[in-house]
């Protein structure tokens, strides 16, 4: 035989696929990742960043849980910046440029360093189905491989249609041919697809720009990482982006090409990311805007490709031209490829469970943008999940499912199985309800001891962990137990605009001010000594001003999450009829019966069940 059997394929290399692979492979099980390109790995299709808002935080989990983006993010990024440092603790979010082409290199030479990851290059048209359980693949030269279970992580390729103004063509990313087969395969056996778009902007030769005409955006003074463990260093130097803007002269062309554009003549139906749009759907939807930001990003170190953020495109490619021509600093562009829009197949993820294990076909697993969302970040943490799940199901453990207040993971996961999209997801801090618990400063003291204990985080990550814990807690006793004069404090308090103390006070107190900050806090002579004497670096002194400052709000979230646990404590089984129930409206009824919510907690998540639905049903179950 060709193959051996495996205990899981994985279905697609982008990040989602990456990452399942990984974490499957970590966790001992034979593992198999199936790509129609060996040379795009965890591609970046789009543009050449890792993290941003809420992303980054959710690289940080990944990282925290023993995944590899977080590593990969850090060992090729060319900028790094802590986005909304003006803003409290929970809505910091790191964010690297990358450079593309090393990003995808340093996953592939991770994945080829793993053991138990097997590798092979075709397109896979099918799976083999028996008995209500996946029992493997079937590849486009007939062969079959058989596994226990196999995650999909397909990406915009199934069906994939690619739209540039009146032309259009099969294909899954530029330069890369659509997938077949698959979708067809699952619904015969009766899963629910859907179409989904998404596009991407022009990319330009930086030879052509002239930058002393754009805003020059810089990364941190003091750039920090993503990943908890030792593997990386922050950046010594780093590559600076541009920011520049359109103008009305630029709508007005942009305007010319609308009917040949696929979004306005009806030619793309389906929709695509409300808060990622293409520049057409901008000036259409936001008429009364003069212009609009660019954002100039650079592809790597040495490259002179830079991806245009901001204008994501399916308008016609002589009008994208002649429109970037009349951007400031853009006059004379030269374009490596034009912007487009493609159309993909996906699957609704209410067929899902909390594993990502699909209901209707066992061992079956969906991550990424099959399941309807966008974003390296979201897909990623899906294919970790699916991945690390499909790999605890073969070796009959328990599975891995995190709580909205333990994890972004958590959310993201919990919001498309219980809501569903129509739309592509994407993640915001506002979706997550207890974002003050879940910062990106502690996804390790949150996620490490969970990955430690299945054993995809090392004891090294472990013990990292826990002295971070033990020397931020010790640091936040020295506040609440260490004095400071009236001399000392009200220098720094006058200078702050902050009110002068009479007498002498707890460090803590002064701390918990909002004007003073850590670099104050460190004006003072016994911080100084303190730190020397333990050996205290900034990681552990920002945990402990965060404990300090945000400690009443980091409370309370606490004790709002744990009442709504008590509801995630009352399971409902699976074969509940629902039904029976005739005081519950009709749509609570249908909503329940088809997304089977595992406890009263996610029922009440979903659209459309009320309160007092959610009573009759405690009711019914005796409680």
């Amino acid at each position: 035989m060709m193959f051996e059997e495996y205990d899981v394929i994985v279905v697609g290399a982008g990040h989602a696929g990456s990452e399942a692979a990984a974490a499957a492979a970590n966790l001992g099980s034979r593992t198999l990742l199936v790509t129609m390109s060996l040379q795009n790995i965890a591609q970046m299709s789009c543009n050449p960043a890792m993290g941003g808002i809420a992303k980054g935080q959710i690289v940080r989990e990944i990282d925290a849980l023993g995944g590899y983006s977080g590593i990969v993010a850090d060992k090729t990024a060319i900028q790094f910046k802590m986005l909304n440092k003006s803003k409290g603790p929970a809505m910091w979010s790191p964010r690297v440029q990358s450079d593309r082409m090393r990003f995808a290199e340093e996953w592939r030479l991770m994945l080829e360093r793993t053991p138990n990851l097997d590798f092979y290059q075709e397109m896979v048209k099918g799976l083999i189905i028996e008995n209500g359980r996946v029992a493997g693949i079937k590849t486009s030269l007939g062969l079959e491989i058989r596994a226990k279970s196999v995650v999909l992580t397909n990406g915009t390729f199934l069906n994939g249609l690619i739209h540039i103004g009146d032309k259009q063509f099969g294909g899954g990313r530029a330069g890369e041919s659509a997938a077949y087969g698959i979708t067809e395969d699952l619904t015969n056996v009766g899963f629910e697809a859907g179409r989904m778009k998404t596009g991407t902007p022009p990319r330009v030769d930086g030879r052509s720009l002239d930058y002393s005409k754009m805003n020059e955006e810089k990364g941190d003074v003091r750039p920090e990482k993503f990943s908890y463990s030792d593997q990386t260093k922050p950046l010594s130097r780093q590559k600076s982006c541009h920011m520049t803007y359109t103008s009305l002269d630029v709508h007005d062309i942009l305007r010319e090409g609308f009917d040949r554009s696929p979004m306005f003549n009806g030619r793309i139906q389906s929709i695509g990311p409300r808060y990622c749009p293409s520049i057409e759907d901008k000036i259409n939807r936001f008429a009364d805007k003069e212009r609009h930001q660019l954002f100039v990003e650079p592809e790597g170190w040495d490259t002179v490709e830079v991806y245009v953020n901001g204008f994501s495109t399916s308008l016609p490619e002589d009008i994208q031209f002649k429109a970037l021509r009349s951007v400031t600093g853009f006059e004379n562009v030269k374009f490596f490829r034009p912007g487009y829009a493609i159309e993909y197949d996906y699957f609704p993820p209410t067929q899902l469970k909390h594993t990502l294990e699909t209901k209707l076909v066992e061992g079956l697993y969906f991550a990424g943008q099959i399941n309807g969302t966008t974003g390296y970040e979201e897909a990623a943490a899906q294919g970790l999940m699916a991945g690390i799940n499909a790999a605890l199901k073969v070796q009959e453990k328990s599975p891995v499912i995190f709580k909205r207040d333990e994890a972004y993971i958590g959310v993201l996961i919990d919001d498309l199985i219980t809501k569903g999209t129509e739309e592509p997801y994407r993640m915001f801090t506002s979706r997550a309800e207890y974002r003050t618990l879940l910062r990106q400063d502690n996804a390790d003291i949150r996620l490490t001891p969970i990955g430690f204990e299945i054993g995809l985080a090392s004891e090294e990550r472990m013990r990292r962990m826990e002295k971070k814990l033990t020397e931020s807690e010790k640091m936040v006793n020295y506040f609440r137990q260490t004095s400071v004069s009236v001399d000392e404090v009200n220098p720094i308090l006058k200078e702050k605009g902050s009110a002068e103390v009479i007498q002498s006070d707890k460090m803590f107190k002064i701390f918990s001010r909002p004007q003073i900050d850590m670099d104050d806090i460190m004006r003072f002579e016994g911080v100084k000594t303190y730190m020397q004497q333990n050996n205290v670096d900034r990681e552990i002194l920002e945990q402990a001003e965060i404990q300090v400052k945000y400690s009443g709000y980091i409370e309370k979230e606490r004790n709002n999450a744990d009442k709504l646990t008590r509801l995630e404590d009352v399971p409902i089984p699976e074969s509940f009829d629902y039904s029976q129930i005739k005081s519950m409206s009709y749509e609570a009824r249908q909503k329940l019966a088809a997304i089977k919510p595992v406890s009263i907690a996610q029922a009440s998540r979903i659209s459309g069940v009320s309160p007092s639905d959610i009573s009759v049903l405690l009711i019914y179950m005796g409680r």
